[in-house]
């Protein structure tokens, strides 16, 4: 089974995604082939409104020198698997995988303290970005109940049952795929790579949980590790 593969957000993303869909029912990405998907799980301390302003005057302008750009995100509603519990799902992207990697080489020589400033203002930190292999558009309705399900992979025969089955079950039950996100990198320091990422919408609440007890109750034996998160 072929997959879609889709490949550090800022904080600056949910400001601006914040603004951005004030006024809209409807959160729209869009990147051409060859661009790059940030996926980023967040989670801000308290109080760290000034070290995020000294973030912003220091990081921003090396991020936006190599043509990083804020996607709309979402707000994390729950977590209802697995063992992280971000707060926020933030995207952005990159024009191209060069810029992206030369980003994370060179931003400690730009700003010798930017790892621990990000200690500093979050708790969680998570980064996984994915190069597009064509291009893409993807709208999600906020009236729609919206989750992300990551998967790591124990065996692959066993992990591609899995995908299969959980993909029939999901759309017999009324959810619609909108994304299949796969081999994606992390950087050192910042892992959240799993094998799949996938993004459903569903028409209700009560529509995502009659499949989530069928999904609790597959087999998980090719499963290596899992997280999900409902997203608005």
């Amino acid at each position: 089974m072929k997959l879609l593969k889709i490949s550090s957000i800022l904080l600056f993303s949910v400001l601006v995604s914040t603004n951005l869909c004030a006024q809209s029912n409807t959160k729209s990405i869009s990147l051409k082939k060859g661009e790059i998907l940030d996926i980023l799980l967040i989670k801000t301390k308290p109080g760290t409104e000034k070290a995020f302003e000294k973030y912003r005057k220091t990081a921003f302008p090396v991020a936006f020198k190599r043509t990083y750009q804020p996607l709309p995100g979402f707000k994390i509603a729950e977590t209802t698997q697995g063992n992280i519990q971000p707060s926020y799902f933030a995207l952005g992207k990159w024009n191209d995988l060069e810029n992206r990697e030369k980003f994370i080489a060179e931003i400690e020589t730009e700003v010798p303290d930017f790892h621990p400033q990000r200690r500093d203002i979050w708790s969680h930190f998570y980064l996984t970005y994915y190069e597009m292999p064509n291009d893409i558009s993807v709208t999600f309705n906020k009236d729609k109940y919206i989750v992300a399900t990551a998967y790591w992979k124990k065996d692959d025969t066993s992990f591609d049952k899995f995908v299969k089955l959980w993909l029939q079950k999901s759309k017999a039950k009324g959810g619609d795929t909108v994304l299949q996100l796969t081999n994606g990198k992390s950087p050192a320091g910042y892992y959240h790579n799993p094998d799949i990422l996938l993004m459903t919408a569903w028409n209700s609440k009560a529509e995502f949980e009659s499949f989530y007890k069928e999904n609790l109750a597959m087999n998980h034996s090719g499963i290596l590790h899992l997280n999900q998160f409902v997203l608005n």
